[in-house]
Formats: C-alpha cells, structure tokens, sequence
C-alpha cells in the first residue's frame, strides 16, 4: 500500500468478524507498517472517524461500521531529556567537555525514537542531568555533539558548549585536524605491521543497517591506518591487537574496513564475529563430540577511542587526551591470553 499524502482520507469498513474487537487493536492490523503507537497518536490527534463521530480507542467494534482515518500520525518533536547518570570526564573548559563513554550508552537518541527506553540512558540526557548548557547547532535531540561512538563502542567524545566551538570543532573534522585512534581486538593474525585501508563507505543496499566497502552509488572516501600492538595465539585461536588512526569519520567506518579485510572485531557480529569464540579444538573439530561446546563470548564490540589529539578551538592549546581499555576489555584480552 503506497503511502497516502497528508490530506487523504482512507477508508475502511469494518468486517462483520471483526465485532467486539477495540478500535486500536482493529486499527493496527489493518494499517501496513504502522506501530500500535502511532495508531494511538491518530486517535489522540482525532485523525480517525467511526460512522462520522470521534471515538476512544477502547470503542468495541460491531461490525459494519465506516472507519475514516486522515492523514498520517505524526509525532510531536522529540526532546533530550535530562537523566542523572554518572558520566566519566577526562577535560572540560568553558568552550568543551571531553567525555569517556562507556560501552552500551548511546550518544542521542534516533530520529524515530519515543518518550520510550530510546530516549533514555543517551549520553546528551546524561549531560542535561549535569544542569550543561550545550550548543544549539546540533537541535534539540543533539545539544552539543560535534561527532558520535557507536553504542558498543567506548572511549573519547568531545562535546561543545557553545555555537562557536561547536561549528569550529566541525570545520577541524571536517579538515582532518583532529586525531582520532583506537584499539580493536580482531580474528586472525594481521600479516602486516602496518597498514591503510582507503576503500570507500556506503549504505548497504539490502542489510540497510549495516555500512558496506561494496562500489555502491553514493560510497564516500574513507580512510583508516591500522597498526600492530600485538599477534596473541591462543587456545581460543588467533587474534590480533591493532591501533588504527582514523582519517574519515564514516558510520561503522573502522568495524567495516576491518571486515573487508577479512579480520572482524571481536563481537561484532554485525560484521561477521562469532558470537561464541570457541576453543581451537572445537573449532578444528568436523564432528562435535559435545552438543554445547564451552565457549566464550563478549557482550560489545571490542572497539575503544583510545586516544584524541587536537589543538584547542578557541587558545590553540594543543590537547592530548587518553583513556585506557575499560576493565571488560582488559578482563577478556587476559582471559585469551591464558
């Protein structure tokens, strides 16, 4: 069914097998690709009509009735909100806060997200919480936030706390004035001491939530140099630990371009990690002696914004930040290497 313009009134009859059932649970089975919710935000706005007259979404139906619905739900504008969460600050001026996110924490909320667990536990409702007065340049839903970490990746943010260093923080992004470099733990052994991966980032076509290398219309140039901290063969296998310095800031960019390469982040399933890393025996065994082989398993991706160097927006004090591997990081790194 092909999306009606605002204006359109649709028209639905109500089949007799349809008695006693509640207007919005018979509204939701009808309507293709509309949530329970937004069904309740056309009968809050008085967008649906019952033989002519405004009904409760709890009117039990007959059978027979004239449902007329007008327009599409459209939600009020969604606000941060503010929460109190204990946030871990490396640096902070006048100007900017330089924040330690930790894994599972979103930097905003989405676009199409609700007064719901979306919109809760973000890092900007965090800073709210703390009374900030952020910039306005990023709008309601993203007070302050110059640029993003994935949820399960942690590490250094920057945020700005007022319009001019937020558009001076972006221009420096955009300029590729800002060092960005992060720690990852992948499958395999990287033969490479050092390396750069410039493949081209775009939406993938078919999984539109994942990012794709693929020649794909619309790719944009990105950029990462990786470099080995160390090759760990272990019971569990082989993994390597990188650091890899980000030119581009593209979504998903350094889980992507470690993926096409053939080496995935460890957890990130997304991207073709295992979810349970088993012992090399089991690996290599073709048939399984145990129906539940023992394993072990990292509940986020093993990504994390190491390190930030970049010179001050307004004095031009140049700025070396760092922030070592969370704890669940180092516990699974010494876990492997056992």
């Amino acid at each position: 069914m092909s999306k009606p313009a605002p204006h359109q009134i649709r028209t639905f009859t109500v089949a007799p097998e349809s008695a006693g059932r509640r207007l919005d649970a018979w509204l939701t089975a009808q309507l293709e690709n509309v949530s329970r919710s937004r069904v309740k935000l056309l009968l809050d706005h008085d967008q649906v009509r019952v033989d002519g007259a405004i009904e409760k979404a709890s009117l039990k139906l007959r059978g027979g009735e004239s449902v007329e619905i007008q327009g599409e739900p459209v939600p009020p504008p969604l606000r941060a909100i503010a929460e109190e969460i204990p946030l871990s600050i490396v640096f902070e001026d006048k100007d900017l806060i330089v924040v330690d996110k930790p894994a599972g924490m979103m930097v905003h909320a989405g676009a199409g997200a609700t007064d719901s667990d979306r919109n809760r536990g973000t890092l900007v409702n965090a800073l709210l919480g703390r009374n900030e007065k952020l910039s306005k340049t990023g709008g309601d839903l993203r007070p302050g936030i110059v640029h993003r970490l994935d949820k399960q990746t942690s590490g250094l943010i920057i945020v700005a706390r007022n319009d001019a260093t937020h558009l001076r923080l972006a221009e420096m992004f955009s300029q590729r004035e800002i060092r960005k470099t992060y720690l990852a733990l992948v499958h395999g052994h990287i033969e490479q001491d050092r390396g750069t991966i410039n493949a081209a980032i775009a939406r993938d076509v078919i999984r539109r939530t994942r990012m794709t290398t693929r020649r794909t219309p619309g790719a944009r140039i990105a950029i990462s140099h990786y470099t080995v901290q160390r090759r760990i063969e272990s019971s569990w296998g082989k993994f390597t630990l990188v650091s890899v310095r980000i030119e581009t800031g593209r979504t998903h960019q350094i889980r992507v371009h470690l993926s096409s390469i053939g080496h995935p982040i460890v957890g990130d399933t997304h991207y073709g990690a295992p979810a349970l890393i088993l012992p090399k025996e089991a690996q290599n065994r073709r048939r399984k002696s145990t129906p539940n082989p023992q394993g072990v398993s990292l509940p986020r991706n093993f990504l994390h914004a190491a390190q930030l160097e970049f010179h001050h927006p307004r004095t031009g004090k140049s700025l070396h930040l760092e922030s070592p591997l969370p704890a669940e990081l180092t516990t699974f790194l010494a876990s492997l290497e056992k």
